[in-house]
């Protein structure tokens, strides 16, 4: 899968389209096109600000707040909306939640439909087309490949996302986790986690 590339790089050279990416951004700052302190915040913005700690904050209170999480799951978009954690690719949110009966995975069969305001830029095997085919036919082994590994008796379901709805994964809470706050629990839940295919703790 791509994700095992993806996952592994920091270990490796740049890709050849990294390299070609950097040159350009250096060639654009010369010529003083492009303002590097801009384009810093740029990135700041949706790494950070716009990314996969909105989700994880989010998560992580509905993991401790049982009144929270009922209304996250009941009406998402007006708990979205008091947090601040709307905009463009971040209408019509829906949360569906990982039990020991069900683990979620979520998808884009079509184009990379995703909750941008939430978990950020998506990831390089999100838009796939491996990716987007295999989850739906064997959602198991595709998890298997992401270190993922499930009982036997519960049942994967995955969530078709359109440009019409989009789905944020509510994980499990890992037991050794359950002492944690909700500051050590957002550095602990990873985007992949809130696509489905990591567990929380997993490192992404």
């Amino acid at each position: 899968m791509p994700h095992d590339v993806e996952k592994h790089s920091h270990s490796l050279l740049p890709s050849d389209p990294e390299l070609k990416v950097k040159a350009l951004e250096t060639a654009l700052v010369k010529r003083g096109l492009i303002d590097p302190a801009a384009l810093d915040e740029i990135i700041d913005t949706y790494q950070n600000k716009i990314g996969p700690k909105n989700g994880a904050t989010i998560i992580a209170k509905a993991l401790l707040d049982k009144n929270f999480k009922k209304a996250l799951i009941g009406d998402p978009m007006q708990v979205l909306e008091e947090h601040g954690f709307l905009g463009r690719q971040g209408e019509h949110i829906k949360v569906v939640e990982n039990t020991s009966k069900v683990h979620n995975i979520v998808v884009c069969t079509l184009c990379s439909c995703y909750p941008w305001p939430l978990l950020g830029i998506p990831p390089t095997w999100y838009k796939s087309d491996e990716y987007r085919s295999r989850v739906v036919r064997e959602p198991r082994k595709c998890l298997l490949e992401f270190g993922v590994t499930l009982p036997k008796n519960t049942k994967v379901r995955v969530w078709d996302s359109t440009a019409e709805i989009r789905y944020l994964v509510l994980p499990i809470l890992p037991d050794k986790y359950k002492n944690f706050d909700e500051e050590q629990l957002i550095e602990i839940i990873s985007r992949d986690a809130m696509i489905g295919m990591a567990l929380i703790g997993d490192s992404s």
